[in-house]
């Protein structure tokens, strides 16, 4: 059960990324974007195939992120500049990387990582951590590469938060969040709307690129396919996230997301453990996300029960 929790912990601090990536599009620029499906698998080959050849997987971080921004521009050019619908240039972007994805990758759908040391390979031998991790405590009792990934991967969701957090609160960040705001009113102010939405976008997918990284350095392969379905994950777990823990500000928003995706994994994990099938995992989460979405308007219908209530009664009285 331990090591059940631990890989939940570590795959959601991951997905937390990727999240932190679907937050920034639904919430900050209110534009539905479905490319982040093709984005991860993106990020996630390119890392694959640089570390197959020798690159240090550090760089494959980098080099992910930049394929992550590319995809989030060429979206925003679709959108921006040809005028295409932001739901339609999202999936017209996604069905153009599947075939681009399955290239890169050296024109196969899947590729191991088995025997290429990965980062959390590499950071689980350094010294320090392996000393950390060879604490009596963890003993037979937790796995150590999950441990690693945990230690290794919330730092990297900490500098995230971070970056984020001081990005949209710049100037220039300010002008992101009003264009998913209120466009009209940021274009009377001079805002380069379009601009703002392309660089939203570059930011949005260079996150779920290093998210996508992580993953497959996590899981030790890529897969074509490993991306269907992360628009709802990310979505549920954001939801999750808010719903639970907030979202009075912008660093409570992202910390609340990052908690959403490790509780979503959680739980997961052990519905998977209670013997629910894996082919029921969408329906699952379908489901998770519609009620997610209702809990404030339920939450905001039973206030308003509760005060015509209150009310009658002091009217009685």
């Amino acid at each position: 059960m331990t090591d059940i929790i631990t890989g939940a912990v570590a795959l959601g601090l991951v997905w937390a990324i990727v999240t932190i990536g679907v937050w920034i599009t639904y919430r900050i620029l209110d534009f539905p974007d479905l490319t982040i499906e093709g984005t991860i698998v993106a990020g996630a080959a390119t890392s694959a195939i640089l570390m197959t050849h020798g690159v240090s997987p550090l760089l494959c971080l980098l080099a992910s992120f930049g394929v992550g921004a590319l995809c989030g521009l060429i979206t925003g050019i679709l959108h921006t500049q040809l005028k295409i619908p932001a739901l339609l240039a999202g999936i017209l972007t996604g069905i153009g990387l599947y075939s681009i994805n399955i290239r890169i990758m050296g024109n196969t759908s899947n590729l191991s990582l088995l025997g290429t040391r990965t980062l959390i390979d590499r950071f689980a031998n350094l010294r320090g951590i392996k000393a950390i991790l060879g604490l009596g405590i963890f003993e037979n009792v937790v796995n150590k590469q999950n441990l690693a990934a945990i230690i290794l991967v919330g730092v990297v969701v900490v500098m995230v938060i971070a970056l984020c957090t001081w990005f949209l609160r710049t100037s220039y960040g300010c002008s992101v969040r009003a264009t998913g705001s209120n466009p009209d009113m940021a274009r009377a102010q001079g805002i380069n709307i379009d601009a703002a939405k392309i660089v939203g976008l570059m930011l949005s997918n260079a996150l779920v690129g290093l998210g996508g990284s992580l993953l497959t350095q996590y899981q030790s392969y890529s897969d074509v396919q490993m991306g269907i379905g992360s628009i709802v994950i990310g979505l549920a777990s954001l939801i999750i996230g808010e719903v639970l823990f907030g979202k009075s500000s912008t660093l409570r928003s992202l910390i609340a997301v990052a908690f959403g995706a490790i509780l979503y994994r959680a739980i997961i994990a052990l519905v998977i453990q209670a013997g629910m099938r894996a082919t029921d995992l969408r329906l699952f989460t379908a489901i998770t996300v519609a009620i997610a979405l209702f809990s404030p308007t339920a939450i905001q219908q039973v206030k308003l029960l509760r005060g015509r209530v209150k009310r009658r009664g002091d009217a009685g009285l």
